[in-house]
């Protein structure tokens, strides 16, 4: 989706990141924005809009878009695609004053320095519109997972989804449009209601049965432990899409002979040009919503 170049006065600066970075500069500047990249030069197969050194960047720019995550363990930078690296420090945080940052899981990056207090520093990843399409982006991505891991199809294959938040919700939709047999593990009474409404069928923790060909956690904590995994044949194929401590209980999985297949941060690795996009539209509402 574009938008007018009217709507906006402003020169775009994406610094760090992944592809998504990329395919997200791209984008701005297929709208008809100024963009200036920084720490993308690693990009293979796609070429990032006027490269800069960071300094250059935050001079120019008064837009500027950070990572998802900005950082990862509050010390640099998330560069990957980058020949060098940013520390956070309060020199760093002072090149923002003035601008207008926007970045990704920003708690960390912003307790680096003092300095962040002091500028403009806001998160799209709290985002609503962001969340939920990120969360069709890792169905999608956990659903090929599955396909290039298990050796039979999804149609008719039994299927566990362990949560029904955003996650959970996309992936029992499309796993039932896919004609697998889902059931979908859930604490809350409402959310029972709402997994049959999805022609799927509602477990709680503590009855999880066996006989799944797949299952897909979606929880950030331990839910899968020995006594359901045991009920579990060789054959099935557990996708852990959690963040770290995960809801499998891996040294349980691996007494028994279980296959798990780590599968973190699907919408950068699966599909970023897709998961750039989102990005870009979730800045777009943010500046509509500030300058309106």
């Amino acid at each position: 989706m574009s938008r007018q170049k009217k709507n906006f006065h402003h020169t775009f600066g994406v610094l760090g990141g992944d592809m998504r970075q990329v395919y997200l500069a791209q984008s701005i500047a297929a709208d008809g924005f100024p963009v200036l990249t920084s720490g993308l030069e690693k990009a293979q197969g796609e070429k990032p809009p006027e490269p800069v050194d960071s300094e250059q960047l935050c001079r120019r720019a008064d837009v500027i878009l950070l990572p998802l995550p900005a950082t990862r363990e509050g010390e640099t930078l998330n560069m990957p695609l980058s020949t060098e690296g940013i520390t956070l420090d309060e020199e760093f945080a002072a090149r923002f004053c003035g601008k207008q940052v926007l970045g990704g899981m920003t708690g960390k990056l912003a307790a680096s320095a003092e300095g962040w207090s002091r500028v403009s520093l806001r998160d799209y990843y709290q985002r609503e519109e962001l969340l939920i399409g990120n969360a069709v982006l890792t169905a999608e991505g956990a659903i090929g997972a599955a396909i290039a891991g298990h050796p039979g199809s999804i149609n008719g294959a039994r299927c566990l989804v362990t949560g029904f938040g955003r996650i959970g919700k996309a992936l029992c939709l499309a796993l039932r449009g896919l004609g697998a047999q889902v059931d979908c593990a859930a604490r809350k009474a409402w959310d029972f209601t709402s997994i049959q409404a999805l022609g799927c069928s509602p477990v709680q923790y503590g009855e999880i049965g066996g006989g799944y060909d797949l299952i897909f956690n979606t929880v950030p904590r331990v839910v899968l432990g020995a006594a359901a995994l045991s009920r579990q044949s060789p054959d099935c194929l557990l996708l852990e899409l959690a963040s770290l401590p995960g809801g499998i209980d891996l040294e349980a999985a691996g007494r028994l002979g279980l296959r798990v297949q780590q599968e973190p941060s699907l919408p950068g690795r699966m599909s970023p040009k897709s998961a750039g996009e989102l990005i870009k539209e979730t800045v777009y509402n943010m500046l509509e919503e500030t300058e309106n």
